[in-house]
């Protein structure tokens, strides 16, 4: 079946029930739709009232000919019949109201007004040759007027508000109830059409919107008012037709579906076997009416009995405004359609096995589907992705689908199994609400097991260790291992399992065996530190970075001392550790350092250097002689330095290495005339080291000591640039004392100028000060008598007979704290008398 075919937009079904009944014996000839009702005419002239079921409620014996139309009010209380007989009945159905009238001809129509009910509103009209409007009156007499006649029969007519439409051989009027005017007139576009045959279908969409269907032209005309500058002798209201097309059939019926249109086409068919125009199914098509076209929505063949014996004028579309029900009326049958509800469009999408659409629309409308459940569909997708092999689908789907249903998770998992796909679910199975029985998770990983080692890995790594029974998977593991002892996946896997059964120790030797990454993870996790105190080697050996970094973090589960005797054996691993603890603390392994001397000087001499400067425990003796054994020069220069033995230091830099800089660089850092004299003598008969010292030595000693002791006629590279450079350092030196005196003497002039004016200032003597001498308070007790204070600049104050007198000529008096603490003297700048 073409996948690509559209869902339709009706459903349909038989009224059955006392309807099947009636036309078993009789034809249906029209019928009336109510909200509360339905009522139908016979060809043998009866009517029937009808629940929505098709139970009959009520039957009338109108005639005994066909019944041509039934009318009903918009209360459903008053209903208008006419036969072909010219008999007119107009009556209550809860009331004893009534009008009878026989025509000497048949009469097609009867319309009642649509609030007959309402005593002013008692109208109603018929047709036949004429259009007749009758009204009751005074008395309750029914008046007749001619609203129409001389065009032929009148073939339809609809009343709406204040609105008549009719249709007779000519065309389609309009009258105005108000104004009793007619307001237009809409020709018959094809009239070679016999109207008996091709009726023509009237419908109000609304108070102001008509409907036409003839033949096969449809038109929709607009009721609107006229303006009053354009009326005259013109209607106030007028027609225009809005839309306008043409149809593949002919037209049986007409009815609106909000902005579209349902149509009830004839159709006739060349049949293959007799080669003759025959009847074929009617049609019930939605389309969506355009300015000049028309866009089909949606179309449908429909199956009633009796349709090859059918004409056009044998159906009748009739509809229930506000429910979306339409009727399909023909002689043997009526067919209701309705709109699709959303368990029809599940059922569609089911039958095409579009699952997950289906799914999809049923938790979307979840509260207002009646037929279907959410778990039923699911299911039916999950077995319907089975069926096509699509397993991986199927099982991410069974998460959305079964949820927390333990029952429904583990029927699926079986389900699996029997079709050899327990590896598809695997990665889908709940592991945290709900949690399945375990049984089901080890029949998993027993599949993987016996085909997959790194499938089994992975899932034991991301599964929790309580979703199955560890004991009986680490038993399975170690039978397989016993097959492949040096299988890394396996070994990796049962270290996990190990881990999950807290039996840490055995997982810890296989991590270091595999020389795992996360054996320094799972030390820290679970405080291995006494398991791995025999394990120092291997730990190294993995990663000695990590493992150094890891002791050292926890030197109080393992000693320093522990350590190092474990590294015995393995030198190379011991200074990687003890160079890591100097690096870390330099007086931590201080009792190590010995050691380390050699350990340098073995696997590490670039730091050795660094480690000699830097640690205060090391032994120098020992260091100079192993530095010496080995010919390390530049480690043997420092330690003569550092014991004190420069000249040895300087003597070794000048013949081994032969390098004047660094000699100078060592004579500059001990800065000793006696070794700058050793490097003069030194250098005098080698031209390179001369020019080597003329370059550096101007800032430490004079040059014209080295100069004066150069022999004459020896020839010194470069000694033009040296002389030059030597002078610029004399004369840089002279502008640095310049610019040194010129900045202290205005430093000291400011200084002079401040001090000054703090002396110049007033000072605070009161009750809290003291003689600096007597310790008494400075001012008497009484102030009345008279007294002599002295205050020094310095702030000391006296009582002037507690000053020593003094033995010079000088009047000038000194402070006697401040001369004794030798801070300069301080004058005296003020002396109090009263």
């Amino acid at each position: 079946e073409d996948e690509s075919e559209e869902e339709p937009k009706l459903k349909y079904e038989r009224l059955s029930n006392g309807v099947t009944e009636i036309l078993q014996k009789d034809a249906a000839s029209c019928m009336t739709v109510h909200e509360k009702f339905l009522a139908l005419g016979t060809h043998y002239g009866k009517v029937y009232l009808l629940d929505v079921q098709g139970n009959i409620t009520q039957k009338f014996d109108v005639s005994p000919v066909k019944i041509n139309q039934i009318s009903l009010d918009e209360s459903g209380e008053h209903m208008g019949v006419c036969s072909e007989d010219g008999k007119v009945q107009v009556f209550g159905l809860y009331s004893a109201e009534e009008f009878h009238e026989t025509f000497d001809c048949p009469i097609k129509i009867v319309a009642v007004h649509p609030h007959f009910v309402r005593s002013h509103f008692k109208q109603f009209v018929t047709g036949g040759k004429k259009l007749l409007l009758y009204e009751r009156g005074w008395m309750n007499r029914w008046k007749p007027s001619v609203l129409h006649e001389g065009e032929g029969n009148i073939r339809n007519v609809k009343w709406r508000g204040h609105l008549i439409a009719w249709a007779n051989n000519m065309g389609v009027k309009i009258l105005d109830m108000i104004s009793k005017q007619r307001i237009t007139n809409v020709p018959r576009d094809d009239i070679s059409l016999r109207p008996d045959m091709y009726p023509c279908s009237l419908c109000w969409k609304d108070n102001l919107t008509l409907i036409i269907g003839w033949g096969n032209s449809v038109k929709i005309c607009s009721v609107k008012e006229r303006h009053a500058s354009e009326m005259r002798d013109l209607p106030n209201r007028y027609v225009e037709i809005v839309f306008q097309f043409d149809t593949e059939f002919f037209i049986s019926g007409l009815a609106p579906l909000c902005d579209q249109l349902v149509i009830l086409s004839y159709v006739k068919e060349i049949s293959e076997k007799m080669e003759v125009e025959c009847c074929a199914r009617p049609r019930l098509d939605i389309v969506q009416p355009l300015p000049e076209s028309c866009e089909e929505i949606s179309s449908d063949a429909l199956t009633v009995r009796g349709f090859q014996e059918n004409e056009c004028r044998d159906y009748h579309l009739e509809y229930s405004e506000g429910e979306s029900l339409f009727y399909i009326i023909s002689p043997r049958d009526v067919v209701v359609a309705k709109e699709r509800d959303q368990d029809d469009h599940i059922d569609w999408l089911l039958e095409k096995k579009k699952y997950e659409e289906a799914l999809m629309a049923a938790e979307i409308s979840q509260k207002t589907i009646k037929k279907h459940k959410i778990l039923d569909i699911g299911l039916a997708y999950i077995n319907h992705l089975v069926e096509k092999g699509e397993y991986d689908l199927a099982a991410r789907k069974c998460q959305k689908i079964l949820g927390k249903n333990t029952e429904l998770w583990e029927f699926e998992v079986y389900k699996f199994k029997e079709i050899g796909q327990l590896k598809a679910i695997s990665r889908y199975l709940p592991r945290r609400d709900p949690v399945l029985k375990p049984l089901i998770y080890e029949m998993v990983l027993h599949e993987f097991l016996e085909s997959d080692y790194e499938g089994f890995a992975t899932l034991i790594k991301e599964w929790p260790g309580d979703l199955y029974n560890n004991t009986i998977i680490v038993q399975a593991v170690m039978d397989h291992l016993k097959k492949d002892p040096q299988n890394r996946t396996l070994l990796r896997t049962l270290a996990e399992l190990y881990t999950y059964d807290q039996r840490y120790g055995k997982a810890l030797e296989i991590y270091l065996t595999l020389r795992h990454k996360d054996v320094f993870q799972l030390i820290h996790k679970h405080n291995l530190f006494s398991s791995i105190r025999d394990k120092i080697v291997l730990l190294m050996d993995f990663d000695s970075e990590k493992a150094v970094d890891m002791l050292l973090d926890n030197e109080d589960k393992i000693s320093i001392d522990r350590v190092v005797e474990e590294l015995e054996n393995r030198p190379e691993l011991q200074h990687v550790y003890l160079h890591k603890l100097f690096k870390r603390d330099h007086h931590k392994g201080q009792r190590y350092h010995e050691k380390q001397i050699n350990l340098y000087a073995e696997y590490d001499r670039p730091n050795l250097l660094p480690f000699l400067r830097d640690s205060t425990h090391c032994p120098l003796e020992k260091a100079l002689e192993i530095c010496q054994q080995r010919n390390f020069v530049e480690e043997t220069v420092y330690l003569l330095s550092r014991m004190g033995n420069s000249r040895s230091a300087l003597k070794m830099i000048m013949e081994e290495l032969q390098d004047v800089d660094k000699a100078i660089e060592f004579a500059k850092e001990q800065d000793d005339g006696e070794l700058w004299e050793d490097l003069i003598l030194y250098s005098i008969d080698k031209p390179p080291f001369i020019t080597g010292l003329l370059n550096n030595i101007g800032t430490h000693v004079d040059p014209i000591l080295l100069i004066h002791r150069i022999k004459e006629g020896m020839e010194i590279p470069n000694l033009r640039d040296s002389l030059v450079k030597i002078l610029q350092d004399y004369n840089l030196q002279i502008l640095l004392r310049e610019g040194c005196k010129k900045i202290l003497v205005a430093d000291s002039l400011s200084l002079l100028k401040k001090m000054h004016r703090t002396q110049m200032k007033g000072v605070l003597v009161d009750e809290e000060n003291i003689c600096e001498s007597c310790l008494s308070p400075i001012l008497p007790s009484d102030v009345s008598k008279s007294f002599n204070v002295v205050v020094f600049h310095c702030r000391h104050m006296f009582h002037k007979e507690c000053l020593p007198v003094s033995n010079t000529v000088s009047p000038v008096q000194f402070c006697n704290i401040c001369s004794a603490k030798h801070r300069g003297p301080g004058s005296a700048i003020l002396e109090m008398k009263k």
